[in-house]
């Protein structure tokens, strides 16, 4: 092996992360890359140069790990462009706006490289674009430049499967003519490059809450005049601000995000109910709870250098007192009726700074549902049975919360 391999970054695991809102690739290394990137037009593609890099059988499997579903890419090609840089040619389906940035370790990961490509427009609109539009035959391999010692496209086992690209499902049909449609926002916590807590025999979190997530709003869809949107549907990561955005602009009555607990005692049990505070946790473990929480950004990957004025706008450092107010009688009736199947860890509604519950103006709370770190709650959270149970029971708190406190036409603050 030459001196220059020899230095070669080596790129220890690649992942692709599909979603209606936007495709993840990351590329997990022992050191940083460097990188350079660069659009091409007619066709749309994306080129991504990394500068001392081998081209190892983690990067020769990137092609195969894109689905065929996926909402922005057609496929993607990997070579050597030069010595001691490896090219990776993504071919779009659509015009994109592309992000790609680097993350120092964080969690069990090592260096990151991470490529988000966001849709040019806004993400349902650009979707029923796409599906409208034409096959377009992909660039020529000849842009790889390929070197004689590397193969343009190696012969690799497959990657590891990927969801296919979740849809937004419409609402129930199944209505009241009278009376306003209930909006409960649902949260499935973690996701993606943020796995969450990992349970005794190796459920993680974002599995468990993903799955809870998706029958809670089922069952809420099936209740006369509410619907329920998720603010994710898959295996992918969303910032804990974008969810608050995610939110808002589904003009959300109310937010509840599904978590399942950590400690490192596997005796911890119990579920609890978390709102908002503005002055501080209630107690020293809501505390460190909240700041693990609000970690899930630096674990799951969010470009620093993205100034969304929209989600400026959103967050406001304003009093939130009213909104908290609410949030709380919110989470007293779900942690009573939670009570109901379930061991309460803690018997009232707790509040610490958690980034996920600052909607200036929809009441939100967060549901620790249990300890996935217990044996026997990790069961249950993973028990058809029990988790329908949870649900119906979350859900029996958020009817008797409007039943106390009837929905009125929202005034918003106004969006600049």
């Amino acid at each position: 092996m030459s001196g220059h391999a020899a230095e070669s970054i080596q790129v220890a695991a690649a992942r692709v992360w599909p979603a209606a809102d936007y495709t993840r690739i990351t590329l997990e290394s022992s050191k940083p890359i460097t990188h350079h990137m660069v659009m091409l037009k007619d066709p749309e593609r994306l080129v991504l140069d990394l500068d001392d890099v081998e081209l190892g059988p983690v990067l020769k499997a990137l092609s195969d790990k894109i689905n065929a579903n996926d909402p922005y890419i057609r496929q993607v090609r990997v070579a050597n462009f030069k010595p001691g840089v490896v090219r990776i040619v993504v071919d779009l389906k659509a015009e994109i706006k592309p992000q790609v940035f680097s993350l120092p370790p964080a969690g069990d990961y090592k260096d990151r490289l991470v490529l988000d490509i966001y849709p040019a427009l806004d993400p349902l609109m650009s979707l029923l674009e796409q599906r409208g539009k034409p096959e377009v035959a992909a660039a020529p391999l000849s842009e790889l430049q390929v070197t004689p010692e590397s193969p343009a496209i190696a012969d690799v086992a497959p990657g590891l499967p990927v969801e296919k690209t979740p849809v937004l499902a419409a609402p129930s049909i199944n209505k009241k003519p009278d009376g306003r449609m209930i909006t409960i926002a649902i949260d499935a916590g973690h996701g993606g490059e943020d796995p969450g807590a990992k349970g005794a025999t190796g459920s993680y979190e974002k599995n468990v809450t993903l799955a809870i997530a998706k029958k809670l709003k089922a069952a809420v869809d099936a209740e006369p005049n509410m619907r329920g949107v998720l603010t994710r549907d898959g295996d992918y990561f969303i910032p804990l601000n974008g969810r608050v955005v995610k939110a808002r602009k589904m003009q959300a009555d109310l937010f509840v995000s599904i978590h399942a607990d950590a400690a490192l005692s596997a005796q911890a049990k119990g579920s609890s109910v978390f709102a908002l505070s503005e002055n501080g946790a209630t107690s020293a473990m809501a505390r460190l709870l909240a700041q693990r929480e609000n970690e899930s950004d630096m674990i799951g990957g969010v470009s620093l250098g993205v100034k969304d004025p929209y989600l400026a706008r959103t967050l406001l450092d304003l009093s939130q007192t009213a909104t908290i107010n609410d949030s709380l009688k919110l989470g007293k009736f779900v942690l009573d009726h939670v009570g109901t199947i379930n061991t309460l860890h803690k018997r009232h509604v707790e509040q610490a700074g958690f980034a996920v519950l600052k909607s200036p103006d929809i009441p939100s709370i967060l549901v620790e549902t249990a300890f996935i770190t217990n044996p026997d709650e990790e069961r249950r959270l993973n028990d058809n049975v029990h988790q329908d149970k949870l649900v119906s029971s979350i859900l029996s708190g958020i009817k008797k919360y409007f039943a106390a406190n009837p929905p009125l036409a929202k005034t918003r603050i106004v969006e600049k």
